[in-house]
């Protein structure tokens, strides 16, 4: 190999390796390809892209069950969203296995033809999300952007870049994006009971909290609409499990046979919810031979 070959050869590495760190411009997907994308960053690159989800869940709003108010609000509030009317972003708290991130997909599926499109993101790669309003903000759809199961400690970055992209930049935000989050924490953060210390007292009695309080709600409190999500009471959850036998072909007489060992593996995952009886359902359906 000459010198020249030789030069050529390590430059192109160097290139490469800059290619990687280096900031560009963020390529669009194939819009027609998926009506869910994720963002992802691959080989420790410090840029991301979208990634088309080919096999998104197909869950509907039908499916849910026991979940009615909840519902409601946040598939009013996406109609008013794809309709190009005013909308909050939402954040979705409660008790685990209970329907929250099932019900954004199925929000989803329910308006995808009319140009809803959902965005995954995750915890770690929120500090991307001016990169990805600004990829989406000259679109026609309507984007959700849509963090799971978020909740986050002491310093963390991501926290920070939520709290600006919801309501803490110069710019405004883009008509066309809302963001969905789901956290089993309903302020989002870990909260202690050294908090309470920080709260003061003055002479008319009003009870103030401190800095650390105010700092822990001040993220929570820039989702326009909280929705809260309980536990299922024993009928509610038999009623799943009904539910979802009935779906895997199960018969009436198999169903009442089964509330027995339904409630016996809702006691073994200390647990009834509709994640719970859903996992129930699919075993026993499995093993009946419905």
């Amino acid at each position: 190999m000459t010198q020249l070959e030789l030069f050529l050869a390590r430059a192109d590495v160097l290139l490469t390796r800059l290619e990687a760190i280096l900031p560009h411009a963020n390529t669009a997907p194939d819009w027609n390809a998926a009506s869910a994308f994720r963002w992802r960053k691959r080989g420790g690159a410090s840029h991301g892209c979208l990634q088309p989800v080919s096999h998104a869940s197909t869950i509907t709003l039908h499916d849910l069950q026991n979940v009615e108010s909840q519902k409601h609000q946040i598939e009013q509030n996406t109609r008013q969203f794809v309709q190009g009317r005013p909308a909050n972003n939402v954040l979705l708290t409660g008790a685990r296995g209970t329907g929250k991130s099932s019900l954004i997909k199925a929000c989803l599926n329910q308006y995808a033809d009319q140009g809803l499109r959902l965005i995954e993101v995750d915890k770690n790669d929120l500090t991307d999300l001016p990169d990805i309003v600004d990829l989406v903000a000259q679109r026609p759809e309507r984007f959700i952007v849509y963090c799971d199961d978020l909740s986050f400690e002491e310093g963390e970055g991501g926290y920070k870049a939520l709290k600006v992209a919801l309501d803490g930049s110069i710019s405004a935000q883009s008509d066309n994006v809302l963001i969905y989050a789901t956290s089993n924490r309903r302020h989002l953060m870990p909260e202690r009971m050294s908090d309470n210390a920080t709260y003061t007292h003055t002479d008319d009695g009003d009870l103030h909290p401190g800095e650390t309080v105010e700092e822990k709600i001040s993220l929570s409190e820039r989702f326009g609409l909280w929705v809260s999500f309980y536990p299922f009471r024993q009928d509610d959850y038999l009623g799943i499990v009904a539910y979802w036998l009935a779906h895997f072909g199960c018969n009436p007489e198999q169903v009442a046979a089964a509330q027995a060992d339904a409630l016996r593996w809702a006691l073994q995952r200390g647990s009834r919810s509709g994640r719970v009886a859903w996992q129930f359902a699919k075993d026993h359906a499995g093993k009946t031979g419905a």
